[in-house]
């Protein structure tokens, strides 16, 4: 059965809501190196061989800073660290550590500490060309055309029934 109508109970309550788990930026920041921190002396190791005697050797090997890998160490979950980032006293903490995050993995990759296609899919990095034939964009039925009469996509233009253009 549920409180009557009316109540006052909730006037009972000394505190309303629970409390932050970091009531600082500074404390926040604190948190956030000590997890730069631990994942510096955090490596992994990968097995490689070497020599003309294939001689396995284990080699250690950085582990990136993530997102994920934060909110799991802070104890928190994504909504508590975008909470975070909305909240004014704690926003420029928040943006600092998604761009150091953001820097270690990009400089990582760059000079191949991690795979490099996996870390630009992560950053949403990508190289994107637009491929057209004039101002059509390529469909299908024009690749098929092409293949079948040998014209250059790049340099010659073409419609759907596979005439080249003036």
């Amino acid at each position: 059965m549920g409180a009557p109508e009316g109540n006052q109970f909730w006037k009972l309550r000394s505190k309303h809501g629970r409390d932050k788990i970091f009531e600082s930026p500074e404390i926040l920041w604190e948190a956030c190196t000590e997890y730069f921190e631990a994942t510096d002396a955090r490596k992994w190791w990968k097995t490689e061989f070497h020599g003309k005697d294939v001689e396995e050797c284990k080699v250690p090997t950085d582990t990136p800073y993530t997102l994920t890998g934060l909110w799991v160490f802070l104890d928190i979950v994504k909504s508590t660290w975008y909470q975070y980032k909305e909240h004014k006293d704690f926003s420029t903490i928040v943006t600092r550590v998604e761009q150091i995050i953001y820097t270690q993995k990009f400089e990582g990759a760059a000079v191949g500490a991690y795979n490099s296609n996996i870390i630009a899919r992560d950053l949403g990095l990508k190289d994107q060309q637009d491929i057209t034939t004039g101002d059509k964009p390529i469909t299908p039925e024009i690749i098929i055309n092409h293949m079948n009469t040998g014209v250059d996509l790049k340099n010659d233009e073409a419609d759907v029934d596979g005439e080249q253009g003036a």
